[in-house]
């Protein structure tokens, strides 16, 4: 009865808190946009449990069993770039985990053709309560795809991680630092000195979270905290501070009540400096029963923006509702809202061929209407379809600068757009030996103020597989597919329709003892120069070799 009164007092307070927030303001200033978010990650799960949180969970090195997991998500739209980073051959469950112990620490060198250096380093280590580690990574072609070496590029990672388990709680924290080097090199002036259309972008960030990992607590929650800083050699930058908190209470057996709360304080500098702030806070009710679950919540929003003149806010109804109409298959559907938040650390994660003084808007989804199933053909088989029907304002595309096509601007429709998502997924798995998953993207733009959905594909299509041979030799195999992009040359006012990309790698790991183990990675089997953005082709047939040392 204790219980009760506190949540019920606990969902009243935050009732009467955030309701005013619920009248939305229309925004003094406006512009065009494209961005979309076709969902947040869900994954497979049978009727939920009590707790809303997954605990930590000591390192191990048992036989892999698990099944795969599914997590739909908007697809980022970087695979013109492929991965070159091959996996270490993991060491073997059971017995021989037990007589060799674990090998969690490793060190990688490697080269190949465009004159690539690779290296790449993982040291950990975990007491009772305490576990900490440092990765690094180095990456870097000497030239590229187009007049060599002014099309080189590098990338270096730093991150060192550390977490703290007590007896009721969980202390983590990361420091990272990035660096990025590249050139624009797309329908470069031979006149120019490479150092005038060359680009190098820094990030330092910091995390710390803090979370209840004791099932017995009557509240369950969780806070995490995040500073960075970008910048790069043109007097771009940006700041920005993220805290996002989550809380749970049990009403009874079935009814949790639940919080969200976010805020985000961000400065921008370029031409001029501005400020761009996000808040919000979600309470919800989430009923769960064997086969049946209702999530309802509103999100209120305040959004600000000095550049843009913008400060509102504004409310979204949600609801979900997952059915289990027999084992094994869910059936889900639902109705909600949100902003998509922009940043210029977001937009070059998708584009790094971004001009100075790019426009950063975020994206309503004023409406999203989504309904599918998800589930399991026996212990091998997983599956997932999802329909999505949403409403944008501010939907971002990519194209090739006005004035400057050898960059790109981020151009927006600031219209109210319709945008058609239809997902499916499939994976199968045979013990620990093959993984194979499949799936497939289709997007239909009802743009309204753009001529084209620049740089927006209309099919992805994605396959990855993985195989073990033997306790000695590890492979992968993927393929991609990207369709229907386009972009435009404001300049002669032609339209270009970038072919299909088809993308094919391989990747192979062979253990030689216990401690060394040599890989080699092919990518872009096919020996195409495509182009994900307009003049910027990528690298055709590359790869990479080298031997790894693991202790």
């Amino acid at each position: 009865m204790k219980k009760i009164t506190v949540s019920l007092l606990f969902a009243y307070v935050f009732i009467q808190a955030f309701s005013p927030v619920a009248l939305a303001q229309k925004p003094t200033g406006e512009i065009d946009s494209q961005t979309f978010e076709i969902e947040k990650r869900k994954k497979i799960e049978l009727p939920p449990a009590n707790r809303l949180y997954n605990k930590i969970q000591p390192f191990t090195n048992e036989e892999d069993d698990r099944k795969l997991n599914y997590e739909f998500r908007t697809p980022k739209l970087t695979l013109g770039t492929p991965k070159m980073t091959p996996s270490v051959l993991p060491v073997d469950g059971g017995k021989k985990a037990e007589e060799d112990g674990n090998l969690n620490n490793y060190a990688k060198l490697g080269g190949g053709n465009y004159g690539k250096l690779y290296g790449e380093g993982f040291f950990g280590n975990q007491l009772e309560d305490l576990s900490y580690d440092i990765h690094f990574k180095h990456l870097s072609n000497q030239t590229g795809p187009v007049d060599a070496k002014n099309s080189a590029n590098s990338e270096n990672r730093l991150k060192l991680n550390g977490q703290y388990l007590a007896g009721t709680f969980k202390l983590g924290g990361t420091v990272f630092y990035d660096r990025d080097n590249y050139y624009f090199y797309a329908n470069r002036n031979p006149e120019l000195n490479r150092d005038s259309f060359r680009q190098t972008i820094n990030t330092v960030g910091l995390q710390v979270g803090f979370d209840n990992i004791d099932n017995s607590k009557f509240i369950d929650y969780s806070l995490k905290t995040s500073l960075y800083r970008l910048s790069d050699r043109y007097d771009a930058a940006e700041t920005d501070w993220g805290t996002n908190f989550s809380g749970s209470i049990p009403i009874t057996e079935n009814i949790f009540a639940i919080l969200q709360a976010d805020a985000y304080i961000s400065q921008r500098t370029d031409a001029e400096t501005f400020k761009r702030n996000l808040y919000s806070v979600k309470p919800a009710f989430k009923f769960a029963f064997d086969a049946f679950t209702v999530m309802a919540a509103f999100k209120a929003v305040n959004e600000t923006d000095d550049r843009l003149n913008i400060n509102r806010s504004i409310g979204f109804p949600q609801i979900e509702v997952d059915a289990v109409p027999f084992s094994g298959v869910h059936l889900f559907a639902g109705y909600g809202g949100d902003i998509n938040r922009n940043t210029l650390r977001s937009l070059l994660g998708e584009n790094r061929w971004l001009g100075p003084n790019v426009t950063i808007a975020n994206t309503e989804k004023s409406r999203d209407i989504y309904g599918g199933l998800k589930g399991e053909l026996g212990p091998s088989f997983q599956f997932e379809g999802k329909v999505s029907y949403a409403t944008f304002k501010n939907f971002y595309g990519f194209n090739n600068d006005w004035l400057d096509t050898t960059k790109f601007a981020v151009v927006y429709d600031a219209d109210y757009i319709k945008v058609l998502t239809v997902s499916a997924q499939v994976g199968y798995q045979y013990k620990n030996i093959v993984r194979s998953t499949l799936r497939g993207d289709f997007y239909d733009y009802g743009i309204k103020r753009l001529e084209a959905p620049w740089g927006r594909p209309r099919t992805t299509l994605t396959w990855n597989n993985s195989f073990v041979f033997s306790k000695k030799m590890f492979a992968t195999i993927d393929a991609y597919y990207i369709g229907g992009l386009k972009n435009k040359n404001f300049v002669t006012a032609t339209t270009v329709n970038l072919k299909p990309i088809v993308d094919l790698n391989l990747k192979i790991d062979y253990l030689l003892t216990r401690n060394f183990s040599v890989f080699a990675s092919i990518n872009n089997l096919l020996g195409k120069n495509y182009e994900r953005y307009l003049y910027y082709p990528q690298q055709g047939l590359n790869f990479l070799a080298g031997l790894s040392f693991q202790f």
